[in-house]
């Protein structure tokens, strides 16, 4: 009896466990699922910014972007690249805040690897598109505010291996 208790609380536990990762909803599993970093510098008139950022290579890694995330360091981030997944030719991107607690700079970045745009701190959860205007064939999404802090402007340029 007391074998029969113990295996039953442990499948509640697993399942208790498994559950918010099948949901989607688990900052943890979002962390885990892109967790390798790969130096992203972008070089402005003031210097050579390097960011140790994660790559967003798929089409659902890049759905998924940083949401839920709180854990976004200073020279942190994310590059989704190549933009779109799967790569193809440039196109127009357009980027939203939906579960996505911290402010973000977003970066969007042409074929030539120079920046076309800097939407700067964005709204954390706001659902209203954050358009590049023109196409692009990466983004890069930093701590909201580090851009003008550091300078960085449209025309600088990115790069990063690819």
């Amino acid at each position: 009896m007391n074998a029969r208790i113990w295996r039953g609380a442990a499948i509640a536990v697993g399942l208790a466990l498994a559950l918010p990762g099948c949901a989607g909803g688990s900052a943890d599993a979002n962390q885990a699922a892109v967790a390798k970093t790969i130096p992203v510098t972008i070089t402005s008139a003031n210097g050579a910014h390097v960011f140790a950022v994660e790559v967003a290579k798929t089409a659902a890694e890049q759905e998924r972007g940083l949401m839920y995330r709180t854990d976004l360091k200073k020279d942190g981030g994310m590059i989704f690249a190549p933009y779109p997944a799967g790569g193809g030719a440039p196109r127009e991107a357009s980027f939203w805040m939906k579960n996505t607690p911290t402010a973000l700079d977003i970066i969007f970045i042409r074929p030539d690897g120079t920046i076309a745009t800097i939407a700067e701190n964005t709204v954390p959860f706001s659902e209203t598109p954050v358009a590049s205007g023109e196409p692009v064939s990466a983004v890069l999404e930093i701590l909201g505010g580090r851009a003008g802090e550091l300078g960085i402007a449209p025309g600088d340029k990115v790069s990063w291996a690819k």
